[in-house]
Protein backbone atom coordinates (compact mmCIF):
# COMPACT_ATOMS: atom_id res chain seq x y z
CA UNK A 1 0.00 0.00 0.00
CA UNK A 2 1.07 3.58 -0.95
CA UNK A 3 1.69 6.45 1.65
CA UNK A 4 1.30 9.74 0.03
CA UNK A 5 1.78 13.66 1.01
CA UNK A 6 1.67 16.40 -1.40
CA UNK A 7 5.84 16.17 -2.01
CA UNK A 8 6.54 12.74 -1.28
CA UNK A 9 4.85 9.01 -2.37
CA UNK A 10 5.99 6.17 -0.50
CA UNK A 11 5.83 2.47 -2.68
CA UNK A 12 5.97 -0.70 -2.34
CA UNK A 13 9.94 -2.43 -2.88
CA UNK A 14 8.04 -4.59 -5.57
CA UNK A 15 5.30 -3.37 -7.88
CA UNK A 16 2.54 -5.60 -8.74
CA UNK A 17 2.79 -6.27 -12.66
CA UNK A 18 0.51 -4.09 -15.22
CA UNK A 19 0.22 -0.08 -14.93
CA UNK A 20 0.70 1.59 -11.06
CA UNK A 21 -0.89 5.33 -10.72
CA UNK A 22 1.53 7.90 -8.94
CA UNK A 23 0.30 11.12 -10.64
CA UNK A 24 -2.75 11.76 -12.73
CA UNK A 25 -3.58 15.39 -14.50
CA UNK A 26 -7.21 15.01 -13.13
CA UNK A 27 -6.41 13.07 -9.75
CA UNK A 28 -3.61 12.55 -7.49
CA UNK A 29 -0.61 15.13 -7.38
CA UNK A 30 -2.56 17.04 -10.15
CA UNK A 31 -0.07 20.08 -9.70
CA UNK A 32 2.55 18.12 -11.52
CA UNK A 33 -0.08 18.74 -14.84
CA UNK A 34 1.35 15.04 -15.59
CA UNK A 35 0.06 11.71 -15.82
CA UNK A 36 3.08 9.43 -14.80
CA UNK A 37 3.57 5.39 -13.59
CA UNK A 38 5.06 2.57 -13.63
CA UNK A 39 4.65 -0.40 -16.14
CA UNK A 40 5.18 -3.92 -15.12
CA UNK A 41 4.79 -6.90 -16.99
CA UNK A 42 5.34 -10.35 -17.11
CA UNK A 43 6.72 -12.84 -20.20
CA UNK A 44 3.78 -12.32 -22.58
CA UNK A 45 1.72 -9.92 -20.90
CA UNK A 46 0.49 -7.25 -23.15
CA UNK A 47 -0.27 -3.76 -22.41
CA UNK A 48 -1.27 -0.80 -24.92
CA UNK A 49 -3.26 2.59 -25.21
CA UNK A 50 -4.55 5.24 -27.14
CA UNK A 51 -2.58 8.26 -26.40
CA UNK A 52 -5.58 10.54 -26.86
CA UNK A 53 -5.31 14.29 -26.18
CA UNK A 54 -1.72 13.37 -24.66
CA UNK A 55 1.89 13.36 -25.91
CA UNK A 56 3.74 10.28 -24.18
CA UNK A 57 6.83 9.10 -23.23
CA UNK A 58 8.01 5.51 -22.10
CA UNK A 59 11.30 4.93 -20.60
CA UNK A 60 12.55 1.84 -20.18
CA UNK A 61 13.95 0.76 -16.72
CA UNK A 62 14.97 -2.89 -16.96
CA UNK A 63 14.06 -6.05 -18.87
CA UNK A 64 13.11 -6.60 -21.98
CA UNK A 65 10.19 -5.18 -24.34
CA UNK A 66 8.60 -5.79 -27.96
CA UNK A 67 7.56 -2.09 -28.37
CA UNK A 68 5.03 -1.20 -31.43
CA UNK A 69 3.94 2.05 -32.99
CA UNK A 70 2.45 3.30 -35.98
CA UNK A 71 3.72 0.87 -38.53
CA UNK A 72 7.13 0.01 -36.94
CA UNK A 73 8.18 -2.41 -34.13
CA UNK A 74 11.82 -2.81 -31.92
CA UNK A 75 12.26 -5.50 -29.08
CA UNK A 76 14.38 -3.36 -26.65
CA UNK A 77 16.46 -4.55 -23.67
CA UNK A 78 17.96 -3.08 -20.87
CA UNK A 79 20.11 -4.95 -18.01
CA UNK A 80 19.08 -2.35 -15.46
CA UNK A 81 18.80 1.16 -14.37
CA UNK A 82 22.71 1.67 -13.47
CA UNK A 83 23.61 -0.09 -17.41
CA UNK A 84 23.59 2.75 -20.47
CA UNK A 85 21.09 1.19 -22.18
CA UNK A 86 18.49 3.96 -22.42
CA UNK A 87 15.57 4.05 -24.52
CA UNK A 88 12.58 5.96 -24.53
CA UNK A 89 9.76 6.36 -26.74
CA UNK A 90 7.91 9.42 -27.47
CA UNK A 91 5.06 9.58 -28.85
CA UNK A 92 2.51 12.54 -30.16
CA UNK A 93 -1.13 12.80 -29.51
CA UNK A 94 -3.51 10.70 -31.47
CA UNK A 95 -0.73 7.78 -31.55
CA UNK A 96 -1.13 3.18 -30.37
CA UNK A 97 1.06 1.97 -28.44
CA UNK A 98 1.32 -1.59 -27.51
CA UNK A 99 4.30 -3.56 -25.28
CA UNK A 100 4.96 -6.70 -24.73
CA UNK A 101 7.10 -8.36 -22.44
CA UNK A 102 9.59 -10.89 -23.34
CA UNK A 103 11.77 -11.93 -19.90
CA UNK A 104 10.19 -12.51 -16.72
CA UNK A 105 10.30 -8.64 -15.62
CA UNK A 106 9.98 -5.22 -17.12
CA UNK A 107 9.75 -2.38 -15.94
CA UNK A 108 8.65 1.10 -17.68
CA UNK A 109 8.19 4.77 -16.77
CA UNK A 110 5.57 6.20 -18.28
CA UNK A 111 4.83 9.91 -18.86
CA UNK A 112 2.00 11.45 -19.75
CA UNK A 113 0.69 15.60 -20.61
CA UNK A 114 -1.52 17.12 -22.94
CA UNK A 115 0.10 18.73 -25.94
CA UNK A 116 -1.75 18.62 -29.66
CA UNK A 117 1.32 19.45 -31.35
CA UNK A 118 1.82 16.97 -34.08
CA UNK A 119 5.30 15.48 -33.91
CA UNK A 120 7.38 12.21 -35.36
CA UNK A 121 7.25 9.86 -33.37
CA UNK A 122 10.35 8.86 -31.97
CA UNK A 123 12.50 6.30 -30.06
CA UNK A 124 15.22 7.90 -28.54
CA UNK A 125 18.36 4.79 -28.51
CA UNK A 126 21.29 4.92 -25.99
CA UNK A 127 23.02 6.83 -28.56
CA UNK A 128 21.07 9.89 -28.35
CA UNK A 129 21.42 10.33 -24.62
CA UNK A 130 25.16 11.42 -23.86
CA UNK A 131 26.33 11.09 -19.91
CA UNK A 132 26.80 14.20 -18.11
CA UNK A 133 29.65 14.09 -15.74
CA UNK A 134 28.75 17.46 -13.31
CA UNK A 135 30.95 18.47 -10.18
CA UNK A 136 33.61 16.11 -10.76
CA UNK A 137 36.61 19.09 -9.94
CA UNK A 138 34.27 21.27 -7.22
CA UNK A 139 33.23 20.55 -3.58
CA UNK A 140 35.55 17.87 -3.28
CA UNK A 141 33.46 15.85 -5.45
CA UNK A 142 30.71 15.60 -2.88
CA UNK A 143 28.11 16.55 -5.61
CA UNK A 144 29.43 14.48 -8.56
CA UNK A 145 26.50 12.54 -10.83
CA UNK A 146 25.97 12.03 -13.84
CA UNK A 147 23.13 13.57 -15.78
CA UNK A 148 21.25 11.81 -18.85
CA UNK A 149 18.92 14.31 -20.41
CA UNK A 150 16.78 12.67 -22.96
CA UNK A 151 14.79 15.44 -24.82
CA UNK A 152 14.37 19.07 -23.94
CA UNK A 153 13.57 21.91 -26.10
CA UNK A 154 17.21 21.72 -27.65
CA UNK A 155 16.24 18.30 -29.54
CA UNK A 156 12.70 18.28 -28.95
CA UNK A 157 10.73 21.39 -29.10
CA UNK A 158 7.15 20.40 -30.10
CA UNK A 159 7.41 18.58 -26.51
CA UNK A 160 5.94 19.52 -23.39
CA UNK A 161 8.25 17.07 -21.56
CA UNK A 162 11.77 16.64 -20.50
CA UNK A 163 12.92 13.54 -20.04
CA UNK A 164 16.11 12.63 -17.62
CA UNK A 165 17.70 10.42 -15.56
CA UNK A 166 20.23 10.52 -13.27
CA UNK A 167 23.12 7.83 -12.10
CA UNK A 168 24.45 9.26 -8.35
CA UNK A 169 27.51 7.89 -6.80
CA UNK A 170 27.45 6.43 -3.51
CA UNK A 171 27.10 8.81 -0.45
CA UNK A 172 27.52 12.05 -3.05
CA UNK A 173 24.26 14.70 -3.35
CA UNK A 174 22.25 15.46 -6.62
CA UNK A 175 20.81 18.55 -7.39
CA UNK A 176 23.30 20.27 -5.11
CA UNK A 177 23.06 23.26 -4.45
CA UNK A 178 19.63 22.68 -3.73
CA UNK A 179 18.13 24.70 -6.82
CA UNK A 180 14.28 25.30 -8.06
CA UNK A 181 12.34 26.35 -10.97
CA UNK A 182 9.13 27.32 -11.94
CA UNK A 183 8.05 24.16 -13.82
CA UNK A 184 6.81 21.02 -11.91
CA UNK A 185 8.97 18.15 -11.54
CA UNK A 186 8.86 14.52 -10.37
CA UNK A 187 11.04 12.64 -9.29
CA UNK A 188 10.89 8.41 -9.52
CA UNK A 189 13.74 6.36 -7.57
CA UNK A 190 15.74 2.73 -7.80
CA UNK A 191 18.49 1.72 -5.49
CA UNK A 192 20.15 -1.72 -5.15
CA UNK A 193 19.16 -4.01 -2.28
CA UNK A 194 18.54 -1.77 0.91
CA UNK A 195 19.86 1.75 -0.10
CA UNK A 196 18.11 5.08 0.46
CA UNK A 197 18.53 8.56 -0.23
CA UNK A 198 17.62 11.68 1.94
CA UNK A 199 15.77 14.11 -0.50
CA UNK A 200 14.85 17.71 0.35
CA UNK A 201 11.69 19.51 -1.00
CA UNK A 202 11.26 22.78 0.34
CA UNK A 203 12.20 22.23 3.72
CA UNK A 204 10.63 18.92 4.11
CA UNK A 205 13.39 16.19 3.98
CA UNK A 206 12.22 12.63 3.14
CA UNK A 207 14.06 9.46 3.55
CA UNK A 208 13.35 7.48 0.09
CA UNK A 209 13.75 3.85 -1.14
CA UNK A 210 13.24 2.21 -4.17
CA UNK A 211 10.24 3.12 -6.21
CA UNK A 212 9.57 6.05 -4.12
CA UNK A 213 8.82 9.32 -5.49
CA UNK A 214 8.75 13.12 -5.11
CA UNK A 215 6.83 15.72 -6.54
CA UNK A 216 8.61 19.70 -6.37
CA UNK A 217 6.46 22.35 -7.61
CA UNK A 218 6.89 26.33 -8.98
CA UNK A 219 9.83 27.70 -6.71
CA UNK A 220 10.33 24.77 -4.40
CA UNK A 221 13.94 24.04 -3.95
CA UNK A 222 14.99 20.45 -4.02
CA UNK A 223 18.32 18.43 -3.89
CA UNK A 224 19.37 15.07 -2.46
CA UNK A 225 21.94 12.77 -0.93
CA UNK A 226 22.84 9.06 -0.86
CA UNK A 227 23.70 7.00 1.51
CA UNK A 228 27.05 5.86 1.40
CA UNK A 229 27.04 2.66 0.27
CA UNK A 230 24.53 2.86 -2.03
CA UNK A 231 24.51 4.63 -5.70
CA UNK A 232 21.01 6.32 -6.21
CA UNK A 233 18.93 6.13 -9.99
CA UNK A 234 16.18 9.17 -10.47
CA UNK A 235 14.45 9.35 -13.24
CA UNK A 236 13.16 13.02 -13.81
CA UNK A 237 10.49 14.40 -15.46
CA UNK A 238 9.70 18.03 -15.77
CA UNK A 239 6.51 19.29 -17.47
CA UNK A 240 7.04 23.04 -19.54
CA UNK A 241 4.68 25.55 -18.94
CA UNK A 242 2.89 27.32 -21.52
CA UNK A 243 5.20 30.75 -22.01
CA UNK A 244 7.43 29.22 -19.31
CA UNK A 245 9.56 26.43 -20.98
CA UNK A 246 12.15 24.89 -18.36
CA UNK A 247 15.83 26.14 -19.20
CA UNK A 248 18.52 26.78 -16.42
CA UNK A 249 17.23 26.35 -12.66
CA UNK A 250 18.25 29.10 -10.27
CA UNK A 251 20.66 27.93 -6.96
CA UNK A 252 19.16 28.61 -4.02
CA UNK A 253 21.74 32.12 -3.40
CA UNK A 254 22.39 30.45 0.29
CA UNK A 255 24.96 27.85 -0.89
CA UNK A 256 25.20 29.35 -4.79
CA UNK A 257 28.89 30.81 -3.66
CA UNK A 258 30.00 27.42 -3.34
CA UNK A 259 29.74 26.93 -7.15
CA UNK A 260 33.20 29.50 -7.34
CA UNK A 261 36.31 27.50 -7.83
CA UNK A 262 38.04 29.63 -6.07
CA UNK A 263 35.66 29.64 -3.18
CA UNK A 264 37.38 29.23 0.43
CA UNK A 265 35.07 26.71 2.64
CA UNK A 266 35.53 24.86 5.51
CA UNK A 267 37.63 21.94 5.06
CA UNK A 268 38.59 22.57 1.51
CA UNK A 269 41.06 20.45 -0.50
CA UNK A 270 42.31 18.88 2.84
CA UNK A 271 42.54 15.94 5.31
CA UNK A 272 43.02 15.28 8.71
CA UNK A 273 40.56 17.79 10.84
CA UNK A 274 44.16 19.72 12.14
CA UNK A 275 44.67 21.35 8.75
CA UNK A 276 41.29 22.13 7.95
CA UNK A 277 40.70 25.94 7.27
CA UNK A 278 39.12 28.15 9.19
Amino acid sequence: MSESCSHYMKNPNELPFGYTTITEMGGAHADMLMDFGVLRLAEGQVWEEESGANECAYLLMFGTVKVEWDDKCETIHRDSVWKKQNYVLHVPCGSHVKFTGVADATEICVMRTDNDTKFDARLYVPSDTPDEERLHDILDGCANRFVRTTFDKRNAPWSNLVVGEVINRPGKWAGYPPHFHNQPEIYYYKFPETGYAHAEVGMDVYRVENNDATFMVAGEQHGQAAAPGYAMWYLWVIRHLDGDPYGTPTDVPAQAWLLDPDAKYLGKGTGAPDTWED
